[in-house]
């Protein structure tokens, strides 16, 4: 199993456009230190040659220019990208989906909620309908009552999926949001079909259920959501007084956090955070913070980071 890192950084990316926050002040200075991030995605393969895109972020054109794995070789009009899968219905996580027109028609996989989302609040799906066909839903029966769905996908073979239901949030356009139901984000575990190696990913994770925390346990490498380093980061620099929790990420530090959940697993397994954002002092890598990451073994993805498994 191979997973190319597109993205690392959380919905604006890093710095963010129209933030002066230290982190962000301070890459646009060059301080030491401080490294840009595109806004949060990965892809995956089994064959190195066909890949599955997991989110289909904004920032999507200069991350398949910085991973010749995704670009044009065998024809006139060709990608490495073979199909899509989205996790939720959030804007950097499926924006995406529009520079991507001109590959229609294109499978993508997600839930009915998900695709509900995108084909009212945000129609994707009928939008791209004039190119090619556009969008092939691809579905993901997640429900109430189905909180895990296996499931292959074509362009992986030997990888075997298995959809999770997350406590999370839906996206701020949504008529579910505040009240998300199962299947409104996902976490993938990913094994091989030896069940020799595993991945769990799940950039957007709120409360963690028992369901979650097998797959963490289970998994050679985690793949999670480090949005935020307090609950209240935003509010303590004056941006906005929505907490992490209301978003539907929780956050590193504090009393059952994710750092205390990463520190129960297995001392093999290897553990990076995702969808980072950038007012997260762990993205100033000469931080206390970041510090107090290495000493629980815990890495800070970066675009073009690159995980076998």
């Amino acid at each position: 199993m191979q997973i190319l890192i597109l993205g690392a950084g959380a919905g604006g990316g890093f710095p963010q456009w129209n933030c002066n926050c230290p982190n962000c002040q301070g890459v646009r200075e060059g301080r030491p230190g401080l490294t840009p991030r595109t806004q949060s995605s990965i892809a995956i393969s089994s064959d190195g040659e066909r890949w599955l895109l997991c989110n289909a972020s904004p920032d999507i054109r200069a991350q398949i220019a910085a991973n010749p794995e995704l670009q044009p070789r065998r024809g006139v009009r060709d990608t490495g990208i073979a199909e899509v899968l989205l996790v939720d219905a959030q804007i950097d996580h499926t924006t995406g989906l529009l520079s991507l027109r001109e590959g229609c028609p294109l499978d993508v996989w997600c839930t009915p909620s998900v695709h509900r989302d995108l084909s009212t609040g945000f129609p994707l799906f009928p939008m791209l309908e004039h190119w090619q066909g556009g969008l092939r839903w691809q579905p993901i029966m997640m429900d109430a009552e189905h909180r895990q769905v296996a499931f292959s996908v074509p362009s992986c073979p030997g990888l075997r999926f298995t959809a999770v239901a997350l406590d999370s949030n839906a996206p701020p356009y949504s008529p579910r949001r505040g009240s998300p139901t199962p299947g409104d984000n996902l976490g993938l575990f990913i094994e091989d079909s030896a069940g020799a190696t595993s991945l769990f990913y799940a950039p957007g994770l709120g409360e963690l259920t028992d369901e979650v925390r097998d797959c963490l346990a289970r998994a050679d490498c985690v793949l999670v959501d480090g949005t935020l380093w307090h609950d209240d980061e935003m509010a303590r620099l004056g941006i906005t007084q929505t907490t992490g929790a209301q978003m539907g990420h929780l956050a590193l530090a504090g009393e059952r956090g994710m750092i205390d959940e990463l520190d129960a697993l297995p001392e093999s397994t290897r553990r990076v955070l995702i969808h980072i954002n950038n007012t997260n002092p762990i993205l100033d890598e000469t931080s206390a913070e970041r510090a107090v990451l290495e000493d629980h073994g815990i890495e800070v993805a970066f675009d073009g980071m690159r995980l076998t498994l």
